[in-house]
């Protein structure tokens, strides 16, 4: 199979079940941005994560990470 038959398939298959917005990169966003957010339970850094994510750079790890108001509030709120 080649790369943009596996797009076009997670394509079809997302609108299939009826998520708008999803791209064959929404899982590995969805587990990146949560690994990034157990590092503190883990003792692990952000390098670990960008390495399961096989990122040669940082600053790409970085990009797939989402950030949450609710949780910037909390953290304000414990400061």
């Amino acid at each position: 199979m080649r790369p943009t038959s596996l797009v076009n398939w997670f394509a079809v298959m997302f609108s299939a079940l009826g998520y708008a917005g999803c791209s064959s990169h929404s899982g590995r966003r969805t587990f990146i941005t949560a690994a990034a957010r157990q590092l503190a339970r883990t003792g692990g850094s952000l390098r670990d994560v960008q390495l399961l994510a096989g990122h040669q750079s940082i600053e790409t790890t970085q990009r797939y990470i989402d950030g949450d108001t609710k949780i910037q509030r909390r953290l304000v709120a414990l400061i």
